[in-house]
């Protein structure tokens, strides 16, 4: 919530919790009314995209916050290495509002434009026009408006909300009030309504343009960085038509720089860039080597445990791994798939979650293996070599002390008895 909350701050539907999506009805029963009365050839296709182009971009936000989940947790790349606050998890859960409201519009502007409905799947000239409006008013109007949401009245009622997460996750991205975001979709609008009054509209034009705001959005939030250099090597200009993760973290942190939406070059214009943008991007890019001074090394339990996991689902990770909720079963299918891959290919223990007590870092690490396995005679000796390997790479990162979950302790235990001790004692405590 800002700071001085003001008018159109709370999304419509707030209230109405995992209900919200019952605004969605309309579309539903409009598209089943036509297909009973009509049959399925009266759907046309620009009909026809619009709720699953809301599924694939739950989709696609759902695989950047796990990617990113991952990646900070892990990877030497992080940019901002700061813990997120419990209320910042909260904050954020209602990034889905944002998916919906535009799926909203999407169907009033189905109903109010009928040359919406004779859109073809393709169109060129219409995909060159959405990238030139896009780079020139779209990118425009966002940096001023974006300036005057850092006035102390704008900042206070609104914008603050957007900030109080100085660590971002890709779902920050899109936690704003509601009506910014009628702003954002007004611009966003622009080269989309443009293209159907000049009769070059497109149905994939549109859908990609959307994909393309998620992705950059997302990106521009994880806080690690993935751009390759080679990338601004090969093409010197990209610097001014692509930020970075680097780039708009340090809007996050410095407040009054780095504005743009995604084409920095408004920035280099305006003077309103970060003198440190190109040295956070080299170092982040760089990055350093952590070493943890205590790692947990835990195991999955059963298959739908890998949801409640960090790098799962938020609504389902904040429950008791008991308290399944209704729709789990329809997760079935990728749980056994993961199991699969993770037999296949699971190599080496992986890290699920990086914790900060003060100077104390501790990592959970995970053996790809399920409660089940652990009981299967024929998959001892692997799930014992998991372990060993993951013990002697403690060691040899200096890591202070190692604690084993419960059935990596009595399959450690057991290995040990037997004779199959690891090949090299760890200097590091095993608890």
């Amino acid at each position: 919530m800002a700071t001085r909350p003001g008018p159109l701050t709370e999304w419509p539907w707030q209230r109405m919790g995992n209900f919200k999506y019952l605004v969605m009805a309309p579309v539903v029963v409009h598209g089943a009314y036509r297909v009973m009365t009509k049959g399925w050839g009266d759907i046309d296709l620009a009909y026809s995209l619009i709720l699953p182009s809301l599924a694939l971009r739950m989709i696609h936000n759902q695989i950047w916050i796990s990617l990113s989940r991952y990646q900070t947790a892990r990877s030497k790349h992080r940019i901002v290495d700061r813990g997120i606050e419990f209320e910042q998890v909260d904050r954020e859960r209602g990034w889905d509002d944002q998916i919906v409201f535009n799926g909203l519009l999407f169907y009033a502007g189905y109903l109010a434009m009928p040359s919406v409905r004779r859109f073809p799947l393709w169109r060129t000239d219409g995909a060159v026009a959405t990238a030139l409006l896009h780079a020139g008013p779209v990118e425009f109007l966002y940096y001023w408006f974006h300036r005057a949401l850092h006035h102390h009245f704008l900042y206070s009622r609104y914008h603050s909300h957007h900030h109080a997460s100085i660590v971002t996750e890709p779902i920050t991205s899109v936690i704003h009030p509601f009506g910014e975001h009628i702003v954002y979709f007004t611009l966003f609008a622009i080269p989309m309504l443009s293209t159907v009054y000049m009769g070059n509209g497109s149905a994939l034009v549109f859908v990609l343009y959307i994909v393309y705001i998620d992705f950059m959005n997302n990106m521009g939030h994880c806080n690690f960085e993935l751009v390759p250099k080679w990338m601004f090597q090969v093409f010197p200009p990209l610097k001014y038509l692509m930020y970075t993760p680097s780039f708009h973290s340090l809007h996050h942190t410095q407040f009054r720089t780095n504005y743009s939406l995604f084409m920095p070059f408004y920035d280099y214009i305006y003077s309103t860039m970060d003198k440190a943008s190109d040295e956070l991007y080299e170092n982040s890019l760089k990055g350093t080597e952590e070493t943890p001074d205590l790692v947990h090394l835990t195991h999955m339990t059963n298959l739908q445990s890998a949801y409640h996991l960090r790098v799962g689902f938020a609504s389902i990770a904040s429950k008791p791994s008991d308290n399944s909720e209704w729709y789990m079963w329809t997760l079935w299918p990728l749980a056994w798939l993961s199991m699969v891959v993770a037999w296949i290919y699971g190599s080496s223990a992986f890290v699920v979650e990086r914790i900060k007590l003060k100077k104390m870092k501790m990592q959970t690490w995970v053996v790809p293996r399920y409660n089940f396995q652990y009981g299967v005679t024929w998959d001892r000796e692997s799930i014992n070599d998991l372990i060993e390997k993951a013990i002697l790479d403690a060691d040899v990162r200096g890591v202070k002390v190692l604690s084993l979950g419960l059935l990596n302790q009595a399959m450690y235990r057991r290995s040990s008895h037997g004779g199959c001790t690891l090949k090299k004692r760890p200097s590091c405590p095993l608890l």
